[in-house]
């Protein structure tokens, strides 16, 4: 009798057992503990991570990516500015800190940090372990862009301890070090773009890369060797720069990167009826109806620069730039706002309304270029990796492979604004193979001789074909240069007529100085990482004047 009422207990605990282990099954499947590891498809992250280079919105309502750091570091390199007089970054300032509480220009920080971090993290985690090999090098693809961005931006940030989820606070390291590591991560990545065993697939690639390069890794280690070309190019100024060899491998890695418009890096949108796919700078999403086109650019297209393309009037003005109610083409200074111009020589916005002081489109909608609603937005191009090959030759001496590279330079601009940006053009102003060879021709813009190319017509050749996409990478530029210097050969100013702002115009805080960098994003380092922002001086109000290591002789 007992050894039956011992089987019986025996049955029911088993039974008990197995049917709490079905229940618990069961509701293990129906409510996911939100604590416990959870694999997603790596398809479904890579594509937010591409989004994330532009401008892209967590659920949480953080907005991070280059768009909207461009239109505040667009005024430091006047290629626009607002319609106030004295605005804040017209005058080279920044939002002081601590006491300002602003995430203004930590939108890059955001993004490499916050945006890319944790998802490359996991990409190339749960990618290995599927062998998805081609998903791991474009993760490794994407971290090396953003150490190199991040780093030419804010200076010194946090790298060694970048991602540590243990710890609050972090130490910040240096720039020659974030070089490094981006030069490293770059040779890793194509180690793994190389790579076509596994699971390696184009079809399923192009899921996760549909916005970008639609799966096609050849594209994307031209992407990598362009990264490369940058680390290089950006030391142009350091003493070193030649005996290092910096300027032979700027040019072994851009002629390896992008070579013609089709392999261009375009962040590309649908377009639709709410933000999140459509272009930041569209009129849909209304972010910069207020702000004109810098008198800079508006004078070195139209001929009206007193050193450089005098009197040549650019036909690339009608496709990136906005002409007034007059049929030319001015600009505001940037701390001066609107001051000074005629109401007539005010120009349009970027979206053709031509009233003082709109901020919406035209009726109808007649933008160009970079500002229409679904326009793709350039992260590199063939022609930028030109104007390296030519800044890297001209200052090695090799005159004749510079003039070839910059006369390519122009044209592959020229055919990228009516390939990829014919939008809204006017008939009587469309580019045609007449008027490209005409200014190609032109001796005052493309000399005759390589003996009489100069670094300035190079480096403003490339500000223009940069011209509102490449905010970063033209302040990185103007910086190095040290936004007034001369070229070491003519003695002429690199940068021909450009003039930052001085005495009353420059903001106090800068102590006399020109902006060199920008603060970290308040929301994590002021508000967490006090101790390691004061040790690095980036409580002080001139921290944004603190020269960075690629502008360091």
């Amino acid at each position: 009798m007992q050894n039956k009422i011992f089987k019986t207990v025996i049955f029911l605990t088993l039974f008990s057992m197995l049917f709490s282990v079905s229940c618990k099954k069961k509701i293990d499947d129906a409510y996911l503990n939100p604590n416990a590891p959870v694999i997603v498809p790596i398809e479904s992250i890579l594509s937010g991570v591409i989004g994330s280079f532009t401008a892209f919105f967590s659920s949480a309502g953080t907005g991070y990516g280059v768009q909207a750091d461009g239109i505040l570091l667009g005024r430091y390199i006047q290629y626009w500015g607002s319609q106030t007089s004295g605005e804040l970054y017209g005058q080279m300032g920044f939002p002081g800190a601590p006491a300002s509480a602003s995430d203004n220009t930590g939108g890059l920080w955001a993004a490499v940090y916050y945006g890319q971090g944790q998802n490359l993290n996991k990409i190339v985690q749960w990618g290995a372990e599927q062998q998805k090999w081609d998903y791991v090098g474009v993760a490794y693809a994407i971290r090396a862009w953003g150490w190199l961005e991040l780093t030419n931006v804010y200076g010194e940030a946090i790298l060694k301890e970048a991602f540590n989820t243990s710890q609050s606070q972090f130490n910040y390291d240096t720039q020659p070090e974030f070089y490094d590591s981006c030069r490293v991560i770059c040779h890793r990545a194509l180690s793994y773009l190389n790579r076509t065993d596994g699971n390696v697939s184009q079809a399923n690639l192009a899921i996760g890369d549909a916005y970008f390069y639609n799966g096609d890794v050849t594209k994307w280690k031209k992407f990598v060797y362009g990264i490369l070309a940058r680390s290089y190019i950006n030391l142009s100024r350091k003493s070193d720069f030649l005996t290092k060899g910096y300027a032979d491998s700027a040019i072994k890695y851009a002629n390896l990167s992008l070579s013609s418009n089709a392999d261009n890096a375009l962040v590309r949108v649908a377009g639709g009826l709410t933000s999140a796919v459509n272009n930041y700078f569209g009129p849909f999403r209304g972010n910069i109806g207020a702000i004109r086109q810098g008198s800079f650019i508006a004078d070195l297209m139209s001929g009206n620069n007193d050193s450089a393309f005098k009197t040549v009037s650019d036909p690339r003005r009608y496709y990136m730039l906005r002409e007034n109610l007059n049929g030319t083409f001015k600009g505001f200074t940037v701390w001066n706002g609107s001051g000074g111009l005629a109401a007539n020589d005010y120009p349009k916005n970027f979206w053709g309304n031509a009233t003082p002081n709109s901020t919406a489109a035209s009726s109808p909608d007649s933008s160009r270029y970079l500002y229409q609603n679904t326009s793709p937005w350039p992260m590199m191009t063939a022609s930028e990796m030109q104007f390296i090959v030519a800044e890297a030759a001209y200052l090695k001496g090799d005159k004749t492979t510079a003039l070839f590279a910059y006369s390519n330079g122009i044209s592959l601009n020229f055919d990228m604004l009516t390939t990829t940006y014919p939008q809204n053009i006017p008939a009587v102003y469309a580019i045609t193979p007449a008027t490209k060879t005409a200014y190609l021709t032109n001796t005052l813009v493309v000399p005759g001789v390589a003996t009489n190319l100069t670094l300035s017509q190079i480096m403003l050749q490339k500000y223009i074909a940069l011209y509102g996409w490449g905010v970063q990478l033209t302040w990185t530029d103007m910086r190095k240069y040290h936004y007034r210097d001369p070229d070491p050969v003519t003695g002429v100013q690199v940068y021909a007529g450009f003039a930052p702002p001085s005495g009353t115009n420059l903001i106090s805080t800068n102590n006399g100085q020109w902006v060199f960098r920008c603060r970290p994003r308040y929301n994590s380092e002021y508000l967490y990482n006090i101790p390691e922002l004061t040790r690095i001086g980036a409580l002080n109000l001139d921290y944004n004047t603190y020269r960075p290591w690629f502008a360091l002789p």
